[in-house]
């Protein structure tokens, strides 16, 4: 049977955003999608006359989200579902890229995924239902070299969203991060910003994993249309997941990093007891 919930996706122009819009529309959610400029409204505007609803927004601009949002619960209807898919990776060596990158990064994956929920939240708290989808990474578990202020933002959004969860679950309002691996989007192409190199000392470690990552952009083993359904059935589950990882990549991963840390949390808990009393 046909959805007739309403979505709200930030970042509907490309990748998980485009291809989750897509999906819930074929399902036949009603969908409301964040774009940048009027241009991107009038094209995904176009994929449903009836039940696709654009607006332009920068997640950034925090004073423009409270007023997107009462607009959309006023004009298009209650907010069943929010996806926080705006966001974008930032690649550079820590020691190399300016702390004002840092910050940019931040405000995109962090603050603006904030914003968003905090001002979703009073309309979902007095329903008494809502489910809110925070897209992070396999990066929010797991590190590599190059992509720590990506990494950093990707940590902080699973952290948000577990507290977060705890502290709405009373209220019938379910919180789900949901952790890529490497899928074939524009993270690794365009939608990535590298800051040039400038350390000779980093160039045996990292050059070759930029190499590395440019050439398989747009080769990852991820379908972005089955992550678009897999998350379609965490969203339509009862009981949805508070993590859901997406790929085997990232499960495997994952597995592999809590499997070191307990050794690690093994080898050293004598000094770690030491502490006590």
């Amino acid at each position: 049977m046909p959805s007739t919930k309403t979505m709200l996706i930030t970042g509907v122009s490309s990748g998980f955003g485009r291809a989750l819009a897509e999906e819930a529309l074929a399902a036949g959610y009603r969908v409301v999608g964040t774009v940048r400029s009027e241009q991107a409204k009038q094209a995904f505007e176009a994929l449903d006359a009836t039940r696709a609803f654009g607006r332009v927004l920068d997640v950034t601009d925090f004073a423009s989200v409270e007023h997107v949002v009462a607009d959309i619960e006023a004009t298009v209807g209650p907010l069943d579902v929010l996806v926080n898919n705006a966001g974008y990776g930032h690649e550079g060596v820590m020691e190399e890229s300016p702390l004002a990158e840092m910050r940019r990064q931040f405000d995109v994956n962090v603050f603006g995924a904030v914003a968003v929920m905090k001002s979703v939240l009073p309309y979902m708290r007095e329903r008494r239902r809502g489910h809110i989808l925070n897209i992070t990474s396999m990066g929010g578990f797991i590190t590599m070299p190059g992509i720590a202020y990506y990494c950093g933002s990707k940590f902080a959004l699973e952290g948000i969203s577990e507290a977060l969860g705890k502290e709405v679950k009373p209220f019938g309002i379910h919180v789900t991060a949901v952790a890529p691996g490497s899928f074939r989007t524009e993270w690794a192409g365009r939608s990535m910003v590298r800051t040039p190199r400038s350390i000779q000392d980093y160039d045996p470690l990292f050059d070759p994993i930029r190499k590395g990552r440019e050439e398989k952009s747009g080769r990852q083993l991820g379908d972005p249309v089955k992550a678009a359904r897999a998350m379609l059935s965490a969203i339509e589950s009862d009981e949805p997941p508070s993590h859901l990882l997406l790929g085997s990549d990232a499960l495997g991963l994952v597995r592999e990093k809590f499997s070191l840390l307990s050794a690690e949390f093994d080898a050293w808990e004598t000094v770690t007891r030491s502490t006590d009393g």
